[in-house]
């Protein structure tokens, strides 16, 4: 039966594997406390490096759902549990290995796939999440600024429409003034001739 100190580790990894976006999984065989160290520190905050025995983590990644991450904790393993950008934390680990050849990357756990080595590894060659996030910001400032244009243009087209129709108004206002007194002088000869023409009655009658 197992000790209540072993329980309470597979609890705490359980715990660490529901908090973290990705787990990268490394050998970490001679690597020395100065360099797990440095290691740690390169990481960051957002990463958490843990030496695991095997036994604790295969029981807390079988309680997590997860007991297929259990061919790759063989041999001595170090977890990193990542909170953050996996893609960053894959490159930082990637780059430690280069300055620590005792450190490898076997596999790593992503949005619900186990990764091989080969897998894992690829991740690093992958553009972070800032350097995709800072590229969508470029293309949709792109945009921005092309919907803005257009709009722009649209503006000035309907400001030309508008200017020539107000020119045009007065001209119109213009003719239809200068038709009214043709007609007022119409109607008037037309009266003048009929009260004529009721005189000359009138006197023949006489």
């Amino acid at each position: 039966m197992p000790s209540a100190e072993k329980v309470e580790k597979v609890a705490t990894l359980k715990q660490r594997i529901a908090g973290s976006q990705a787990l990268l999984l490394a050998e970490y065989r001679g690597l020395s406390v100065h360099d797990a160290t440095e290691l740690r520190r390169s990481l960051g905050e957002a990463t958490r490096f843990s030496v695991v025995k095997n036994t604790l983590m295969k029981r807390a990644a079988g309680e997590a759902g997860i007991a297929a991450l259990e061919r790759l904790l063989d041999g001595p393993t170090a977890v990193a549990f990542v909170a953050g950008d996996p893609v960053a934390a894959a490159k930082k680990v990637v780059e430690a290995g280069k300055r620590f050849p005792a450190l490898i990357l076997k596999g790593a756990y992503l949005e619900g796939r186990v990764l091989m080595g080969d897998e894992a590894r690829a991740l690093a060659d992958l553009e972070s999440r800032e350097v995709m996030l800072s590229r969508i910001a470029g293309m949709l400032k792109g945009e921005m600024s092309r919907a803005a244009g257009l709009f722009q243009a649209l503006q000035g087209r309907f400001l030309g429409l508008l200017e020539a129709y107000r020119e045009k108004l007065p001209a119109e206002e213009s003719a239809s003034e200068d038709a009214a007194p043709h007609a007022e002088g119409g109607e008037s000869g037309e009266a003048g001739a009929s009260e004529e023409e009721a005189e000359a009655s009138e006197e023949g009658e006489e």
